[in-house]
């Protein structure tokens, strides 16, 4: 299991735990599933801080 699938299960584990239930709970899950899933990219390597804040290397 790499960092990503990590990031993604601990992200939604999270969202999970912190909601409660009914749809609102699972907004909050994918949310916080979606951020896991960006940190654990970032942590592989496969993306780049600046391509989600839209600061390209090359200017």
């Amino acid at each position: 299991m790499n960092a990503t699938q990590t990031g993604l299960i601990a992200g939604l584990i999270l969202g999970i735990a912190a909601a409660v239930g009914g749809f609102i709970g699972f907004l909050i899950a994918l949310l916080i599933g979606v951020i896991g899933l960006v940190i654990g990219r970032v942590l592989d390597g496969e993306l780049e801080i600046g391509d989600i804040l839209g600061r390209g290397r090359d200017r």
